[in-house]
């Protein structure tokens, strides 16, 4: 399984206080996907979800899971832009 680091990190805000996280690679991004995101279970979640396990396991490039990643979190009003 690999890590599948992204070429540039993901900014996200989290949590009450809004705490930013930088996520970097997909095995970051399916941990916050499937801890502590806001608008768990919608389809642009579950396609982020998705693609980041894909890209863990060779299946899709990390990019391709990174703009998943940015689509659910500007859906759940979690990107730091």
């Amino acid at each position: 399984m690999f890590e599948a680091w992204f070429s540039r990190p993901v900014a996200v805000a989290t949590g009450i206080s809004g705490d930013i996280k930088n996520l970097s690679n997909a095995n970051q991004a399916v941990e916050l996907l499937t801890k502590h995101w806001r608008s768990a279970g919608s389809q642009k979640h579950q396609a982020a979800l998705r693609a980041c396990r894909q890209a863990m396991n060779g299946g899709i490039g990390a990019d391709v899971a990174r703009d998943a990643l940015v689509d659910a979190a500007r859906e759940a009003h979690m990107l730091v832009e």
